[in-house]
C-alpha cells in the first residue's frame, strides 16, 4: 500500500486559506515522504478550465521531478457551478459530467490512474429513484470517457454531505446497475464515522472492488487521534490483496489548521502501522 495525501486543506476549497500554489504543496509532501498526492480539481490547483496547455506540463513537470504521482484527483461538487450530477436541472447535470469528463483528461495528463466520482445529491421535490436514475447515467457517461485513457472511476459514499450515496450497500447497488469494468469503489473513513459504521466492514464487503480509500479521523483530524482502528483497518485491506493509495483527506473543515503538520503526523502514524 502507498500513502497519499489530499491537497484540499492547502488549497481554496472549501475554505479559503490556508492557501499555497499547487507547486509548492508538491514539494512539500514530496519531502515528507508521500508516495502520491491526492489532488482537488478546484482553483487555485487545478480547475481544467484554468489550465492552460503551458500549464499542465509544468505541473507534470514538478511531479516528475520531485518523483512523487497523482494518486487520484476529484472534482470540487458543491458550491458556486454546483455540479450535481443528479440534480433537478438539467444544464447542471450536463455541466457536471462535462466536468468529469475534463477532469478525467488531466488524470490521464498526469499520470494519474483514478477518477474520484461523487454521486450528488437529491434535491428538495425529486424523487430519490428519479435522482438514482439521473446519477446512473452520469456515472455511465463518465466511466466510459474514462475507459478510453484507462482510467478506473471510484465511487464514494459521502454521508456526512450528501443524501443520495450513503453506505456500502448504495455504492455496491449503483455500480452494478451501471455495470462498467473500470468503475469500483472507494471509502473515507470520516463518512463510516458519520453513521457509526466500522470502516472495516467496508473493506471486507467490497473486496476487489475497492479502488481506492481515503483515511481521516473525527473532525477531519489526522489518523491517530484514536477514534478509527487503523491496525484493524489496514489489516482488512491486507486480507483482501488491496494495494492502493491510502490518501489522507483531512482539515480542510476549518481555518485553524497547519497543513504541514497534519501531513507530517499522518503520514508517520500510518507508517508506523504498515
Amino acid at each position: 500500500m502507498k500513502l497519499a495525501f489530499n491537497t484540499w486543506v492547502y488549497s481554496g476549497f472549501p475554505v479559503w486559506v490556508p492557501s499555497y500554489p499547487l507547486e509548492e504543496v508538491i514539494k512539500r509532501l514530496a519531502r515528507i515522504g508521500y508516495d502520491g498526492i491526492e489532488i482537488g480539481a478546484a482553483a487555485p490547483h487545478a480547475f481544467p478550465d484554468y489550465l492552460s496547455a503551458e500549464r499542465r506540463h509544468e505541473i507534470r513537470r514538478v511531479l516528475d521531478g520531485e518523483g512523487i504521482k497523482v494518486s487520484s484527483m476529484l472534482p470540487a461538487p458543491g458550491g458556486g457551478a454546483g455540479y450535481n450530477v443528479a440534480s433537478p436541472d438539467a444544464p447542471e447535470r450536463a455541466a457536471a459530467i462535462d466536468m468529469y469528463k475534463k477532469v478525467t483528461d488531466l488524470c490521464a495528463e498526469w499520470g494519474s490512474p483514478t477518477l474520484l466520482y461523487v454521486a450528488g445529491w437529491q434535491v428538495f421535490g425529486t424523487a430519490r429513484p428519479q435522482a438514482l436514475e439521473w446519477t446512473t447515467a452520469a456515472l455511465a457517461e463518465v466511466a466510459d470517457h474514462a475507459a478510453a485513457s484507462g482510467i478506473t472511476v471510484a465511487v464514494e459514499p459521502t454521508s456526512a454531505d450528501s443524501n443520495l450515496i450513503d453506505s456500502c450497500d448504495d455504492v455496491i447497488a449503483l455500480m452494478d446497475a451501471v455495470d462498467r469494468p473500470n468503475v469500483g469503489a472507494m471509502f473515507d473513513t470520516y463518512h463510516t464515522l458519520y453513521r457509526n459504521e466500522v470502516p472495516s466492514d467496508y473493506v471486507y464487503r467490497l473486496g476487489k472492488r475497492l479502488k481506492h480509500v481515503h483515511l481521516s479521523d473525527v473532525n477531519r483530524d489526522a489518523p491517530g487521534s484514536g477514534v478509527v482502528d487503523y491496525v484493524s483497518l489496514i489489516q482488512a485491506l491486507r486480507d483482501v490483496g488491496y494495494d492502493g493509495y491510502l490518501a489522507m483527506e483531512i482539515g480542510f473543515n476549518r481555518r485553524n489548521v497547519e497543513p504541514d503538520d497534519m501531513a507530517r503526523r499522518a503520514f508517520a502514524y500510518v507508517k508506523s502501522i504498515l
